[in-house]
């Protein structure tokens, strides 16, 4: 029997690539929408409302989902967006709604589905997280913050949920072709001081996106995650992610170095 597979934020970007590809495959897709009516009528996978943000909504989505469906094997959390911004500038209201989508949204999805999970001992967590949660660079303060959170909550929720036969993963992705970029919110204040700097961190961002994978890469890692018998916690991926990473953990001064080359370059 195939697997019955939820996805968040299903309407753009992986989301709506990864539900297409494994509606394909035969998989029983849900995906998630804040506009389902709009997306039901160009996907052939089901479509049920849900805004993360939202614990009311939260609550009927999960009320609908079990309507739907008698058992649930994988969550696969991909809802969130990314806000921009140098940190002085970025306001505390833009960093709080940052968290309550990208942390809290997820965090509370998961934990109203997780009841389900131990209650037919198994099921399988994975979150898109980004390389962002392991690394940060300009301009991303409270992206990164908000996904270092997601990394710290779900290694301890790994350990919890062992027990009960469900499993935790999360995937990492470097620079990826996805309108997650195109469609980022940039916070409006500007500060003088910071009017070039912030315009080299833009082309080099700009720069970044434009040279970074195609989000089937993204798509197929995480198909690779819900296939393993043993999947790992930590899944990154991406164009040079591996020697990013490795450098940020060891040898700091290096990876600093080159990110300020970078931004100093960039065109």
């Amino acid at each position: 029997m195939k697997k019955t597979i939820l996805i968040t934020g299903a309407s753009s970007g992986f989301g709506l690539m990864l539900a297409k590809n494994l509606h394909q495959q035969g998989y029983n897709v849900i995906g998630t929408s804040r506009n389902p009516e709009k997306l039901q009528a160009t996907v052939p996978f089901k479509v049920l409302a849900l805004d993360i943000s939202d614990e009311n909504s939260i609550k009927e989505f999960t009320k609908q989902l079990f309507e739907t469906v008698n058992q649930l094997d994988v969550l696969v959390n991909n809802a969130g967006y990314m806000l921009t911004g140098l940190a002085e500038e970025t306001s505390t209201e833009a960093g709080k709604l940052q968290f309550e989508t990208n942390f809290w949204g997820t965090v509370n999805v998961t934990k109203a589905l997780l009841p389900y999970f131990r209650k037919q001992k198994s099921g399988q967590i994975i979150t898109v997280s980004s390389m962002m949660g392991l690394i940060s660079i300009p301009m991303k303060s409270m992206y990164a913050a908000s996904k270092h959170a997601l990394e710290g909550f779900f290694k301890t929720l790994r350990f919890e949920v062992s027990q009960f036969n469900i499993k935790v993963s999360m995937v990492e992705p470097m620079w990826a072709k996805t309108n997650l970029g195109t469609n980022m919110i940039s916070v409006d204040e500007n500060i003088a001081e910071y009017k070039n700097y912030k315009g080299q961190v833009n082309k080099y961002i700009k720069n970044g996106m434009a040279e970074g994978d195609e989000p089937a890469v993204i798509v197929k890692k995480i198909i690779e995650v819900i296939n393993a018998k043993k999947p790992k916690f930590r899944n990154i991926v991406g164009k040079m992610a591996g020697m990013v990473l490795f450098l940020n953990n060891y040898a700091y001064p290096m990876f600093e170095g080159a990110i300020h080359k970078s931004v100093k370059t960039a065109k």
